[in-house]
């Protein structure tokens, strides 16, 4: 066997392969052989068929079924002699039988990805604290969530909840269909366009107004877009939240027994910092890829970046197919997706090099231990981490991602490192965001 390659750009490569005559011969005839110990043809006894009339029967098949062979048998032969590592499938170009059996194959290599910058990197590392006061904050939405609403007869204020009905024309043209009976506003919410809960305000029952506003230039109707309207609003209700106490009945709605307040905002602050504690870490991991993916410029296989387009894609053609629409509605441009698959490809490359590298081993208690603080928040938590090592590919997931987090805090030890005091709003809003 001859092998040549050529490079042809940074990482792609032409790789010809020349497997001599005899050896393709001697194939065949190994293959007739035996084709022609079971060939049925006319004017011949089973097994008695001649070696030139099986050859011109079913040679030109076996010549193809053998170099179909020959190319798996040789393909990774050729690659180990070349210390080649290929990144995707190959494309097999042409076949040319002049010289014997002869193919290339053309294919991407991985890049060569070097840590050199790894010691020059400068990281952002948030911190933060719950606080007395962020405690109080979040019960105060819990209230919020557990509302209720009680009618008051005065004017509207902001909070209030308003119905209405009411009429809208633009351009001497009804656009609500008539008259819209019950419509519920919350005043402040911001649910409706600009202006219009403003208008709401100071009104009482059995309050009418009237008044002009104009529809945002990106409203999600073209007709209406940008458009003066007109709308004349007649007032129903008016209610007033009411917020639940805080006692033994609405504490015990969120899973403390005994119904002790004191239990219950020991409970929310513990999740409270569970949640913190994910997002700081998460903020860290982020700015680590950041830096690392700014520092270590690298060339990545367009095979790779193709295969990761299509991840990030598969999500969007899911949901198409579970609301039965067509793909070629989905309009989605794969510029769309490139810069992103790019990123992911680079850094999966540059942290295998840094796991390898640096001998970076699976911590199995820490994905125990990662297991069951998310089992935590659910009521039979030993049911979730159960259900976690049922499954292989449920738990290789969080395999995965103890993994990285192994490897960011190795590389947060190699890098030049500041802080940042957030506040715990700040640091989950960031986190949402």
């Amino acid at each position: 066997m001859q092998v040549s390659v050529e490079k042809t750009s940074e990482l792609s490569r032409k790789m010809t392969v020349i497997v001599p005559e005899a050896v393709v011969q001697e194939k065949m005839a190994a293959r007739l052989k035996s084709l022609a110990r079971n060939a049925k043809v006319d004017g011949f006894r089973p097994g008695k068929v001649p070696a030139h009339v099986v050859k011109k029967l079913f040679g030109e098949r076996v010549r193809g079924e053998i170099a179909g062979d020959l190319i798996k048998d040789t393909y990774y032969s050729a690659l180990k002699e070349q210390d080649l590592n290929p990144a995707g499938h190959p494309h097999i170009e042409s076949l040319d039988e002049s010289e014997g059996f002869k193919y290339t194959a053309v294919f991407e290599v991985y890049p060569e990805v070097s840590l050199e910058g790894v010691s020059a990197l400068e990281v952002v590392r948030p911190v933060s604290a719950v606080t007395d006061e962020d405690v109080e904050v979040m019960i105060q939405k819990l209230r919020q969530q557990r509302q209720t609403w009680q009618a008051v007869d005065r004017a509207s204020q902001t909070g209030d909840r308003v119905t209405i009905g009411f009429t809208g024309t633009s351009e001497d043209e009804n656009f609500t269909d008539g008259r819209v009976e019950d419509y519920v506003v919350v005043c402040g919410e911001n649910k409706m366009i600009p202006g219009f809960e403003d208008n709401l305000l100071g009104l009482a029952v059995g309050d009418n107004k009237t008044f002009t506003l104009n529809f945002p230039e990106d409203y999600g109707n073209e007709k209406l877009a940008g458009k003066a309207a007109e709308f004349a609003v007649d007032v129903t209700t008016v209610e007033e939240p009411v917020l639940p106490e805080i006692d033994e009945e609405f504490v015990k709605a969120y899973g403390i027994e005994e119904g002790f307040v004191g239990s219950f905002q020991d409970d929310v602050r513990a999740n409270m910092e569970r949640e913190l504690d994910t997002a700081l870490r998460a903020k860290l991991k982020t700015a680590v890829m950041d830096a690392l993916y700014a520092t270590i410029p690298l060339t990545v296989p367009n095979s790779l970046v193709d295969a990761e387009v299509e991840e990030l894609m598969k999500p969007y053609f899911e949901t198409a197919k579970r609301q039965k629409m067509k793909l070629d509605d989905l309009q989605l441009p794969r510029d769309m997706f490139e810069e992103q698959a790019k990123r992911r490809v680079a850094l999966g490359l540059i942290l295998g090099e840094v796991i390898q590298k640096n001998a970076i081993q699976l911590d199995n208690d820490r994905v125990r231990s990662t297991i069951e603080d998310m089992a935590k928040s659910y009521e039979r938590p030993y049911d979730v981490i159960d259900w976690y090592y049922a499954d292989a590919k449920r738990l290789n997931d969080v395999q995965q991602m103890v993994l990285e987090d192994q490897v960011v805090e190795w590389l947060v030890s190699q890098a030049k490192v500041t802080e940042e005091t957030l506040s715990f709003s700040d640091a989950m809003d960031r986190q949402q965001a």
